[in-house]
C-alpha cells in the first residue's frame, strides 16, 4: 500500500520519559516500581485532560494520544476503549541518535497495536555521515517491519544545528530555524526517503513562513508519496510561538493537525505536582489548552 493518512489528526503528546521523571520528579536512572507508580499517576492526568477536551466536544475520530509503554500504565488501553487514534514509540528515549527502546520491537507493537509507530530522530544531512547511515540502516529496518504489517509511520524529526550552520546564523538559535532550518528539514526529509524509509506522517518543527511549509509538504509527497502528511510539533515553545506556527501551516494542503506536548501540560502538571492545584483544576486547563490549540489550528485552516 501507498504510505500516507487521510484524516485530521490532533496529538496530544505525552511520551516523555527520561527528561519527565528528571525534571518532574527527580529521579536518576531506572525508577522502582513505586516511582514507576507515581510517574504513571502523572502521566494519566493529562490522558484525564484529554478525556474532559473530548466531552466538551473535540472530535474523538481526530484526537490522538502519544504516549510510551514504561509509564503509559492503563492509557493505551483506555485510548482505544474511547474510540482515539493511539501513537506509541519505538525509540530508546533521551538518545542522541536513534536506537529501538527493545530489540524485539515487533512483539511490543503487536502487543499493544496502535495506530501509529513512532520514532524521534535527531538528524542534520550536514552532520556526520558515519552517525546518520547508522541511523539510516535502522530505520530502514523498522519501515520495512512496519510496511510488512500494513502499519503507519510517525516520524518526529529534529534538525539541530551543527556548530558551523548555528555560526553562520551568528549564533542565533531563532536565526537558524527561520533561515537555515527549513532547507535542511527539506535535505533530511529527501535523504530518508531515498534510503527507501517510508513515512505516513511526518511529525516536524514548526517553521516561520507559509511558503517553507509547503516545501516540506512537497519533498513529503516526492515520487509518487501523494498521501503522506505532515503535523507541527510544538517543541515546548510558548504559546505565541506554537499559535504562529499552527497558523502558517493549517491553510497548506498536506498538513492535517498537530503534535504537542509540553506546550499543553507542562504548567498545568507542575503546578499539581508541586501541590499548588488539585487533580480536577490540572486536568481542567490541560483540556482547555488543547482545545485552544485546535481552534487556532481550525480557525487558520478556514481562514485561508
Amino acid at each position: 500500500m501507498k504510505p500516507g493518512y487521510d484524516q485530521k489528526l490532533y496529538i496530544l503528546a505525552f511520551d516523555h520519559r527520561g527528561s519527565f521523571q528528571k525534571k518532574f520528579f527527580g529521579i536518576e536512572g531506572d525508577p522502582d516500581p513505586e516511582q514507576t507508580a507515581v510517574i504513571a499517576d502523572a502521566k494519566h492526568l493529562i490522558f484525564e485532560g484529554l478525556q474532559q477536551a473530548v466531552a466538551a466536544g473535540a472530535d474523538a475520530s481526530a484526537t490522538g494520544v502519544l504516549v510510551d509503554e514504561q509509564f503509559g500504565s492503563t492509557v493505551p488501553e483506555e485510548t482505544r476503549e474511547r474510540g482515539l487514534k493511539l501513537a506509541m514509540p519505538v525509540e530508546r528515549s533521551g538518545q542522541p541518535m536513534f536506537d529501538f527502546q527493545y530489540e524485539d520491537f515487533g512483539a511490543h507493537i503487536e502487543r499493544f497495536d496502535p495506530d501509529f509507530c513512532k520514532v524521534l530522530v535527531r538528524y542534520n544531512p550536514d552532520g556526520s555521515s558515519e552517525e546518520n547511515r547508522e541511523q539510516l540502516q535502522k530505520l530502514k529496518r523498522l519501515s520495512d517491519w512496519l510496511r510488512s504489517k500494513d502499519r503507519k509511520f510517525l516520524f518526529e524529526l529534529l534538525v539541530p544545528a551543527e556548530d558551523a550552520q548555528l555560526q553562520a546564523a551568528g549564533g542565533d538559535a531563532d536565526r537558524y530555524d527561520s533561515e537555515l532550518r527549513p532547507e535542511l528539514m527539506r535535505r533530511t526529509i529527501a535523504e530518508i526517503q531515498d534510503a527507501q524509509i517510508e513515512v505516513d506522517i511526518w511529525k516536524i518543527e514548526g517553521v516561520d513562513e507559509r511558503a517553507d511549509c509547503e516545501m516540506l509538504v512537497a519533498q513529503a509527497r516526492a515520487g509518487g508519496r501523494d498521501g503522506v502528511v505532515c503535523v507541527v510539533l510544538g517543541r515546548g515553545a510558548d504559546d505565541a510561538k506554537v499559535d504562529h506556527w499552527l497558523t502558517q501551516a493549517a491553510p497548506v494542503d498536506g498538513f492535517v493537525g498537530f503534535a504537542i506536548g509540553r506546550s499543553i501540560w507542562w504548567d498545568p502538571l507542575k503546578a499539581y505536582v508541586d501541590g499548588k492545584i488539585d487533580r480536577a483544576a490540572g486536568a481542567r486547563k490541560i483540556a482547555e489548552n488543547y482545545l485552544r490549540f485546535v481552534a487556532v489550528y481550525e480557525r487558520a485552516e478556514t481562514s485561508s
